[in-house]
C-alpha cells in the first residue's frame, strides 16, 4: 500500500478517535461537537476557496494544492461523522474505473 493511501487510513483513525473521545483543544474535535451543518458549512467553505485558487489570474499551484487538501480533510470530517470509511469511497471510485462518466450517470 503506497504512502499516499496510508495517510488516508491514518487521518481516518484518527477522525474516528477524535470523534469517539474529543478533546476540548482539537479542532476536528469541535467539528463534530458542533455537527453535520457546522461541518458541511466548512466543505462549502473550502471548496469556495479551492475554486478561487484555480480562477486566479496567476496560476498558483501550491494555492491550489493546499486547498484542495483542505477540501479534502474536511470531506473525511464528513465521512467520519456518518460512520463511513473511506474504503468505501475507493471502492466505488474502482466500480466507476473504465466506465464512461456520461454511461455511469445514466446508471444513477
Amino acid at each position: 500500500m503506497s504512502n499516499q493511501t496510508n495517510i488516508i487510513n491514518r487521518l481516518s483513525l484518527l477522525l474516528r478517535e477524535r470523534k469517539n473521545s474529543p478533546n476540548s483543544s482539537s479542532y476536528t474535535s469541535q467539528l463534530f461537537i458542533e455537527g453535520t451543518e457546522k461541518i458541511i458549512a466548512k466543505i462549502k467553505e473550502e471548496s469556495e476557496e479551492l475554486i478561487e485558487s484555480a480562477e486566479a489570474d496567476v496560476l498558483d499551484k501550491d494555492s491550489i494544492i493546499h486547498e484542495a487538501a483542505d477540501l479534502l480533510f474536511h470531506v473525511m470530517v464528513l465521512l467520519a461523522n456518518e460512520d463511513i470509511d473511506p474504503s468505501n469511497i475507493l471502492e466505488e471510485l474502482e466500480k466507476r474505473e473504465g466506465i464512461s462518466g456520461l454511461e455511469e450517470k445514466s446508471k444513477r
